[in-house]
């Protein structure tokens, strides 16, 4: 099915394209919020995703690609929850408590990276590195090369000047090497 033929069957309500749109983005909008979100946060914030999709589906006018705008959604929602996650830990601890405050730190995706290095390295040594990265560089890794995407697509998804993806993503790339490199694994 095209997108805008998806975009008319999700306009109509029919749930026949949700579960299409639901199956083709999921794992992606998955492994963006990965970047943004704690591992027991994911499902809710994957489900806000989708009723944003479904709350918003009206006022698509197809001026960008579905993908772009449904991407960009998962960056706001994974955002919002990074936020809250940040109040959270900014809040005084309970110190009479008898147990102790967590905080897991998440691992960013698990798609296999197509890289001829990473093919190399175990699972669990690319997700250690890649947690070393701010959120902002694990997402445009993923969106170029894991995903695919074009550089005026991050750009629109991650509300960036074209320019600036590009310098971002060389940097994110430049410090992922210099990571994997001192952790002696090429």
């Amino acid at each position: 099915m095209t997108d805008e033929k998806l975009v008319e069957a999700l306009k109509k309500g029919d749930q026949n394209a949700f579960k299409i749109l639901y199956d083709e983005y999921a794992p992606k909008i998955y492994g963006i919020l990965k970047n943004y979100v704690r591992p027991n946060e994911l499902e809710d914030a994957l489900q806000e995703v989708f009723v944003r999709i479904l709350k918003g589906i009206n006022n698509f006018e197809g001026r960008s690609k579905l993908s772009t705008w449904i991407y960009r959604i998962a960056v706001n929602v994974g955002k919002d929850y990074s936020r809250n996650y940040s109040k959270e830990i900014e809040r005084p601890m309970d110190l009479d408590s008898e147990e102790p405050e967590t905080y897991n730190v998440q691992p960013v995706s698990d798609t296999n990276v197509k890289k001829e290095v990473f093919n190399e390295l175990s699972y669990e040594m690319i997700l250690e590195i890649m947690e070393q990265l701010d959120e902002d560089e694990r997402l445009l890794i993923k969106l170029r090369d894991i995903d695919g995407l074009s550089y005026n697509e991050i750009a629109e998804i991650a509300d960036l000047p074209l320019g600036t993806v590009k310098s971002k993503l060389h940097y994110a790339r430049k410090k992922l090497k210099k990571l994997i490199e001192e952790a002696n694994l090429i």
